[in-house]
């Protein structure tokens, strides 16, 4: 059975694929952004492997997880669930960063870097990425007028990319990014084609599934089947572009190989 750390795992897809794992036998460490989210999660509280606390959109905060989640051991693989969708405007972290930016783009890097390094990492994304190309420029929407719905598409497009970074760099770990539709959730709404269970599913089975079809690496998901990125995320240019920019940005380098 294998540890799974799962960010964002108080409602919504985090929550679903947290249930999902531990019905099967799994043991599961759930984050919470606060300590009235934690409160939330009844009955997995003690169920749980362990629940850390913090806001993503904060780096002393994001940093104080990883510590927390290595404080616990190392995880057998990480599901990186944690988002925002549409913010009214770009607003600013305490360190000054644009939200949508730093919790979908800046902390799933950070905990990367400074998590103890996991057997599988499963990075969420949309097939919304494929706007989002052409943000190195500006990754902080600091010139630009904001955009709500490009921010979300951009953020999204770098989590692919550093998927498959990471598959480049790290041989040894499974790195892939997925596609869970538009879900029924609080973020996707009541009229959401998808449902919880199929939008969690693939993620879950990525980060545990024995089968040989879900030990690969460097590959993009929907709904159980590969699929085709942007072109962007896959090119090592960009890829390497943006791991430099996030490294300068946050002040963590990602470890060698």
């Amino acid at each position: 059975m294998a540890t799974v750390f799962i960010t964002g795992s108080t409602d919504g897809l985090g929550r679903a694929a947290a249930q999902s794992r531990l019905d099967q036998g799994h043991r599961v460490v759930l984050h919470a952004r606060s300590a009235d989210r934690a409160a939330s999660l009844g009955e997995l509280t003690s169920r749980a492997a362990g629940i850390v606390g913090g806001d993503l959109s904060s780096a002393t905060e994001t940093r104080r997880i990883a510590d927390q989640v290595n404080a616990i051991g190392r995880m057998d693989a990480i599901i990186h669930n944690a988002g925002v969708y549409t913010q009214p405007s770009r607003g600013a972290t305490p360190e000054g960063h644009a939200v949508t930016f730093a919790i979908n783009t800046l902390a799933p890097y950070m905990l990367t870097a400074l998590i103890r390094r996991p057997d599988r990492l499963v990075y969420l994304s949309s097939g919304l990425h494929r706007g989002g190309e052409g943000s190195l420029d500006d990754l902080d929407w600091e010139s630009r007028a904001w955009d709500s719905a490009k921010a979300y598409a951009e953020s999204k497009l770098h989590v692919v990319a550093l998927a498959f970074v990471l598959a480049r760099r790290w041989p040894e770990v499974l790195s892939n990014a997925v596609d869970p539709g538009w879900v029924r959730t609080k973020m996707g709404g009541s009229s959401a084609p998808v449902d919880l269970d199929t939008g969690q599913r693939t993620q879950a089975w990525l980060a545990v599934s024995a089968d040989s079809a879900a030990k690969v690496s460097g590959r993009y998901w929907h709904h159980l089947q590969q699929e085709e990125p942007a072109r962007e995320a896959t090119d090592p240019g960009f890829q390497d572009q943006l791991i430099d920019k996030l490294s300068k940005l946050t002040g963590v380098e990602l470890p060698k190989a």
